[in-house]
């Protein structure tokens, strides 16, 4: 879809009692910027203008609270605070100590870990950080591979560390599954250092206590990736791996818990000396304080009432959503989903590449990302394969009803006849961008 900004702004409507908050000093920081530097601003209208008027439906995104974007640029962004509370090596801690303080002791109360590091910068460098802590080059890793629903960083040969370390790749059944048999042969073979699991497109929960018990029996430690599915661990609607007992959990803070873009670490105390000297000095250098001033935020309004209820909504959007797509006998990767995510099948489903399918449902402005299926036959530019999400378009206060209109915007777009593909478009487009007008961008 094509869109010729306005630059005209809405006014907020509020999903959360905390997103009437902050417009004000964002519109008079714009201003500012806009005579600095046009440019930018004008690039930064047009994509306000664009979350505004199209549909967010990757599942890795989301809309993050306005307390987040205002502690992003805050004077925080100001302050170096190498080391730990208490322990810095620069001067002028007092308020930088506060704030990561609570958002440490936040996080350990919302997962019921013992110890939490909250300064990892973004995603990749939390799990790297844990690998390079506690294990050393060549070591033997078991992780999900790609293509069946993992993360780069979980050992993807392209990665890194899936030069440094040595995976083994494990495999989910036909149906899409983990087959915890393969899992355990695997381990018993390789007898790994570190059994890795998560995801970044699996669209089910996973069973941590099946994979805690082939590690106990390897003697392997134990880390958990639940970098999408965090927010509604913290609302108790999906498995926990530290109730299972898992050594460690990673996650990012945005994705399912609407924060600022940044990694978070909890652990057992037996390893938390090693685990911070790993972050701080091991691979990095100061955290952004902005950042994790943000972090504490979003952990303090990710424990309330309003955010449970919003992490059940997006629940059951994605099985609305999913419900919706397979009765017009579209294909799902595993049938259908527990969480928040599905991966949609398109060489099955329409007889084209995923890459394509983004293009067309960009051009109606619902927005997806080209997504590998398991084993996949085709080069990851043009995979087999779209992933669609629910957390964000649940922000913006859409509901079961509204699911099933995407789905059938979604159908209508794919399995047009080429011909007529180009004809229907525009009225799709219309037809989404109305949707949106009726679910205002949550602080916009």
């Amino acid at each position: 879809m094509t869109i010729t900004p306005s630059f005209s702004s809405s006014a907020p409507t509020a999903r959360f009692p905390e997103e009437t908050q902050s417009a004000a000093n964002m519109n008079a920081l714009r201003d500012g910027l806009a005579q600095s530097d046009p440019e930018i601003a004008a690039a930064l209208l047009r994509e306000e203008e664009r979350q505004r008027r199209g549909l967010e439906l990757i599942p890795s995104e989301n809309y993050a609270f306005p307390e987040v974007l205002a502690l992003l640029g805050s004077v925080f962004t100001n302050k170096y605070s190498e080391g730990y509370p208490g322990r810095r090596y620069y001067g002028g801690q007092e308020n930088t100590d506060i704030v990561e303080e609570l958002a440490r002791e936040r996080a350990k109360a919302l997962f019921g870990a013992e110890h939490a590091n909250v300064q990892p910068l973004s995603g990749s460098p939390m799990n790297q950080a844990v690998y390079l802590g506690f294990l050393e080059p060549g070591d033997p890793i078991l992780a999900m591979d790609l293509s069946h629903g993992g993360h780069l960083t979980h050992g993807a040969p392209v990665s890194h560390m899936g030069k440094l370390f040595d995976f083994t790749r494990y495999k989910t059944d036909g149906e899409g599954h983990i087959d915890f048999g393969a899992v355990r042969e695997a381990a018993l073979r390789t007898r790994p250092k570190m059994i890795v699991c998560g995801h970044s497109s699996y669209p089910r929960d996973i069973d941590y206590r099946a994979f805690k018990e082939i590690a106990d029996e390897v003697g392997a430690l134990t880390m958990a990736d639940v970098s999408h599915t965090a927010g509604f661990i913290a609302a108790g609607l999906l498995n926990n791996p530290m109730e299972a007992g898992f050594d460690f959990m990673t996650t990012t803070t945005h994705k399912s818990m609407r924060g600022p873009r940044g990694g978070l670490i909890l652990t057992q105390k037996a390893h938390a000396k090693k685990l911070d000297a790993s972050v701080f000095p091991g691979l990095q250098g100061g955290p952004h304080m902005n950042q994790v001033a943000a972090t504490a935020t979003t952990l303090k309004l990710v424990g309330e009432g309003a955010f449970k209820a919003y992490a059940r909504q997006v629940l059951e959007n994605a099985k609305a959503l999913a419900n919706a797509l397979a009765a017009r006998q579209i294909k799902l990767v595993t049938g259908g989903t527990e969480n928040h995510l599905m991966v949609i099948d398109t060489e099955a489903s329409f007889g084209m590449s995923g890459d394509e399918a983004q293009r067309l449902l960009d051009e109606i402005g619902l927005t997806t990302n080209k997504q590998v299926i398991p084993d996949d036959p085709r080069p990851p530019m043009r995979p087999s394969g779209i992933r669609l999400g629910t957390p964000a378009p649940t922000a913006r206060g859409m509901g079961k009803s509204e699911m099933e209109s995407i789905a059938a915007m979604i159908a209508s777009a794919l399995s047009a006849d080429a011909g007529k593909r180009e004809e229907m478009l525009p009225a799709l487009a219309a037809e989404a961008e109305a949707l949106c007008a009726r679910f205002p961008v949550p602080g916009l």
